[in-house]
């Protein structure tokens, strides 16, 4: 059984027992959220498409650490001008372990 969730303006395709980073969350280490935004959920030949959002679906999942992606160079430049500038970022997200996918 798989389904794939909504969150943080990004979709994902997670299972029971998966880990998957996301966008970071504001919840504390070891905390359980419930992902409500359930696009699709398929067990089997059975799929079920949401009209956005498949009713009565969610998946609980436990908030297994809060950190940094990696590392992301930006590099702005002009051609003949003398002019570069270096810089660079790492997102904040948090993993998630995915315990269970519920239908009601």
């Amino acid at each position: 059984m798989y389904a794939v969730v909504e969150t943080g303006g990004k979709q994902y395709r997670v299972s029971a027992g998966d880990t998957v980073d996301v966008e970071k969350m504001p919840a504390a280490v070891g905390e359980q959220v419930n992902l409500e935004h359930v696009l699709l959920v398929a067990e089997g030949d059975t799929v079920r498409v949401g009209r956005p959002l498949v009713e009565g679906a969610h998946v609980q999942a436990t908030v297994v650490e809060q950190d940094l992606g990696p590392k992301v160079t930006i590099f702005k430049y002009m051609a003949k001008e003398r002019y570069r500038r270096k810089g660079g970022h790492r997102q904040e997200i948090t993993r998630l372990h995915v315990d269970n996918i519920v239908l009601t």
